[in-house]
């Protein structure tokens, strides 16, 4: 089994036990963070009257508010999709909330047809995600809209 299967029958199993989103972020960050090699941040972004605000997370403390269009994050929300980043330095706008980032994926989460959260990973490595990081992440986002009581 590669890592994304291992992490994505473990976020499974989880979001069967618990599928209440709050609970099923704070689980699956900790998991991202033990499955996956050379991050430094896991975690996700709820939206909040407009705007992302910072949720369950592994990690260093987190920017608390992000505006939409705003670095990664708030791209990735307001253009509702998937932004892979080699180079947090060269990305227009970035928010260094933890200065040792180098590289980021940033993927929105939909409930009823609105962007809801999006996960958020960095790691101190430039170049650390590639498109099969992209690949997996995003179905283990799926797992979680499809599972997961965001209400």
């Amino acid at each position: 089994m590669t890592s994304y299967e291992i992490l994505l029958k473990q976020a499974s199993e989880l979001l069967e036990s618990e599928p209440w989103a709050i609970s099923a972020m704070s689980n699956i960050s900790s998991l991202i963070m033990q499955s996956l090699a050379d991050l430094n941040w896991a975690g996700f972004y709820l939206v909040k009257n407009g705007i992302l605000t910072v949720g369950p997370f592994q990690g260093k403390p987190a920017c608390i508010h992000i505006q939409p269009g705003k670095g990664v994050c708030g791209t990735a929300l307001q253009k509702d999709e998937t932004i892979l980043v080699p180079d947090v330095h060269a990305f227009p706008g970035h928010i260094a909330c933890d200065s040792a980032s180098n590289s980021e994926i940033v993927i929105p989460i939909h409930s009823n047809g609105r962007v809801v959260a999006v996960l958020d990973i960095d790691s101190p490595l430039k170049n650390r995600f590639s498109e099969a990081d992209k690949a997996g992440l995003e179905q283990l986002v799926k797992l979680l809209e499809e599972k997961g009581e965001w209400s």
